[in-house]
């Protein structure tokens, strides 16, 4: 096994990752950046065929990669903490011990995915998971997609997948028509925001509207949505349903950063209540690019012992704050949307768990002993987050490994085994 050595550990090369790399390096602080994707970029920066970056972020990507500080790691985990200040991580098929000093967690978010019957059906995806597949090189050209759910990512989909030939049917906003109008008329304090709602904007774009079942033998073949009140069918070839994202909290739970269902505990510098220990992006609360920039920024020159060199952030920090706070009330979900899962609806996909299986269930440890729901290949990321929504749960799932992880990964010398359970 390698062993590795750095002053500081960021955890996520989305934006927020990448921008607090970036400050720690630039302070002469020796950094790693790891990732579990094969790219740096994150969701919102993914590269891929299909892909058209901004400027920013091909700068912020390039430095990434240049800077004489930063040794950047893609397809790389960290599995579980071995005593503080001392990391396993599995990359590819080879396991090393890294230690440092500082960790920054930029672990990002997810899409929440919401049940309701027909939503296994191949051609159903997320919103966010569409987004993917076409900037991936996936061939969208004359399909019929229809695209619903909540909140921007919706528009965002929309428009890559119309510039790669696609037909968009129906773009299906939850959120009623006033809520929606009242929240655009206050992007005149966001300007950048307010031109990207009228470059995105869609014909098709219907609010208080929402998916109540996917239609299809062997595939999808047509939607059934409820608009205004009403009850239509669009046949269609693709569905991408996301109801906005939720932080990625796995690494913060391992770690034992205290949290809610919104985000990691930082203060004014971005610390957790855990000493050196710091986290920023949308594993802090959801609030976009421009939010996780300045986050991790933040983050980076704290981390590096250089707060100072924060503080014109800080006022970016709080301007797109308030933008995330008027997203978050804007774009809340109803509770009608709890009411679209039957007996049969599938809840956990990779272990083809029901309603019925776990409606009287409060607890995940109990959940998951009786039913397996959450024990599959994506250890619950989709399924207890959709279960949180649809009713009230208790517990937690994460234990180490955070990560699927190799046999040989675990198999620590007794010397370098952690010394009790994290």
């Amino acid at each position: 096994m390698s062993e590795l050595q750095a002053d500081i550990l960021v955890a996520g090369a989305g934006p927020a990752g990448i921008a607090a790399a970036l400050a720690a390096a630039d302070c002469g602080c020796q950094v790693i950046v790891i990732d579990d994707n094969p790219r740096p970029g994150g969701q919102i920066w993914r590269g891929g065929p299909g892909s058209h970056l901004p400027d920013k972020a091909l700068q912020a990507l390039e430095k990434l990669r240049q800077h004489p500080h930063i040794r950047l790691m893609p397809a790389t985990r960290l599995v579980m903490r071995i005593r503080e200040g001392a990391y396993l991580l599995e990359e590819n098929q080879q396991a090393s011990q890294l230690r440092a000093e500082k960790v920054i967690i930029c672990t990002g978010a997810r899409e929440l995915l919401l049940p309701f019957p027909g939503w296994t059906l191949p051609g159903v995806t997320g919103a966010g998971g569409l987004q993917a597949l076409v900037k991936g090189g996936v061939p969208v050209t004359s399909q019929r997609i229809a695209i619903a759910g909540s909140g921007p990512l919706l528009l965002a989909s929309a428009h890559t997948a119309k510039k790669q030939g696609a037909r968009i049917v129906g773009l299906l906003e939850q959120q009623s028509w006033p809520t929606v109008v009242a929240m655009m008329a206050q992007l005149w304090r966001w300007p950048s925001k307010l031109g990207q709602a009228i470059t995105l904007f869609n014909r098709h774009y219907r609010a208080d509207s929402y998916v109540t079942e996917a239609l299809g033998d062997n595939c999808l073949e047509a939607v059934k949505i409820r608009q205004g009140g009403r009850e239509k069918t669009i046949p269609c070839d693709r569905l991408a349903c996301g109801y906005g994202l939720v932080p990625n909290l796995q690494l913060a739970e391992l770690l034992g950063a205290e949290h809610d269902s919104d985000g990691i505990f930082v203060d004014e510098h971005q610390r957790t209540q855990l000493p050196g220990i710091y986290a920023a992006g949308e594993c802090t609360g959801i609030g976009g690019s421009e939010l996780s920039i300045a986050e991790g920024t933040i983050a980076g020159y704290c981390a590096a012992g250089h707060p100072q060199h924060a503080t014109p952030w800080v006022a970016r920090r709080e301007h797109w704050q308030a933008f995330a706070l008027l997203l978050k009330q804007g774009f809340s979900l109803k509770s009608e949307l709890k009411n679209l899962v039957s007996d049969t609806t599938v809840i956990c996909r990779c272990e083809d768990v029901r309603w019925s299986e776990v409606s009287s269930l409060e607890n995940l440890k109990h959940i998951k002993m009786l039913t397996r729901c959450g024990m599959g290949p994506c250890q619950g990321k989709i399924c207890h987050s959709s279960l949180r929504f649809l009713k009230p749960i208790t517990g937690s799932q994460t234990r180490p490994p955070v990560m699927n992880a190799r046999i040989d990964t675990l198999c620590l010398p007794d010397e370098q085994a952690p010394h009790s359970p994290t």
